[in-house]
């Protein structure tokens, strides 16, 4: 490398924009890339930095202008948000102002007391440390991770709009948080005068949840925008499992999928939707993330990616025609909430 290795090696794909889809994060002012980078997965130091880099950077080229990270994310935990700002140090600082970075506090990270919950110490201690992990004065968009039931919910809120007033974030965010308690958080980022930008939720062909619990409602009435995580649900809606669990398959080390859901009945039903993806000509992956970007609640499918291939593969989505109501009829048909979901 020589001691020319820290010079600008990096420059960033001229038609990037033309490439992506832009979308408005419900009532604000904010347009989201229609894919999210998601480091939850593989961005920890038990993966080289230069496919972490080149994946990051494919995301940018391919004009995906959203990254979300948490505290939590590794291993160990940090490790993602460390792996993102040498990212930007090195290639992606003069687009720091092209870039909606997201973090998340409030998950465990640690033993202490202040190192989990949502408390106004918890809260702004992490965002602190987020901010050095990534090189940068202030995040776009500071998410509570997860709701804690015993911290007062004015507590949380207040923190959240404290990191606003401090300069450190732009916008807030909420995730994993039930219909009611979010609507009580809108309503008091609201009258604080800093309006909840989304909610991240978990939605794919096979967990409606925010179907059913009303969030997609919510979403409309109370202005958000939906960042929806494991659209693709941990790749049950790929075509990798359709045979039966391949060797070094997620579901063999995961502790978010396990093999023992990869049964008979999973399987049916996603070959089915496989035949449908195959009509129209696309991969399973691209219908199910089509599938959950027809909504107009939803403002961002995450995606993670563990090469520049399947980045490429996946943002493709894009360029399908719109399911017609006979598709969107067979996939209610096998998208059958609950199916591959860990018991």
């Amino acid at each position: 490398m020589g001691h020319g290795a820290f010079e600008q090696t990096y420059a960033a794909s001229e038609d990037r924009y033309e490439k992506m889809e832009y979308r408005r994060a419900g009532a604000s002012g904010l347009d989201l890339s229609a894919f999210s980078f998601g480091l939850w997965q593989k961005f920890g130091t038990d993966y080289p930095y230069e496919t972490q880099r080149e994946i990051v950077l494919h995301a940018f080229d391919l004009g995906i202008t959203h990254f979300d990270n948490a505290d939590r994310y590794g291993p160990p935990h940090r490790a993602a948000q460390k792996c993102l700002g040498k990212v930007l140090a090195k290639d992606l600082a003069p687009h720091r102002d092209e870039l909606l970075l997201s973090t998340k506090a409030g998950n465990p990270i640690g033993p202490g007391p202040y190192q989990k919950g949502g408390s106004r110490k918890s809260l702004l201690s992490s965002l602190d440390h987020s901010l050095r992990d990534l090189g940068t004065d202030y995040v776009d968009i500071f998410y509570s991770h997860s709701p804690d039931e015993s911290t007062p919910l004015e507590e949380t809120v207040g923190a959240l709009v404290s990191a606003v007033q401090q300069g450190k974030a732009l916008y807030v965010a909420l995730s994993n948080y039930q219909p009611e308690r979010a609507h009580q958080a809108a309503e008091l980022l609201r009258e604080a005068g800093v309006p909840l930008l989304v909610h991240q939720p978990r939605y794919s062909i096979f967990d409606r949840t925010p179907e059913n619990s009303g969030l997609l409602e919510l979403a409309q009435q109370d202005g958000f925008g939906l960042v929806v995580y494991s659209p693709l649900a941990q790749g049950l809606l790929t075509d990798k499992y359709l045979k039966g669990v391949p060797s070094g398959a997620r579901a063999e080390n995961s502790a978010f999928l396990s093999p023992d859901v990869i049964d008979d009945t999973y399987r049916q039903r996603a070959s089915a939707l496989n035949d449908l993806a195959a009509q129209r000509g696309q991969s399973l992956a691209q219908l199910a993330l089509q599938w959950v970007l027809r909504r107009p609640e939803v403002t961002s499918a995450l995606i993670g990616a563990s090469s520049v291939w399947q980045l490429d593969h996946n943002v493709e989505a894009l360029q399908f025609p719109p399911l017609t109501d006979d598709e969107l009829a067979v996939i209610e048909q096998h998208g059958i909430h609950g199916t591959g979901l860990k018991k």
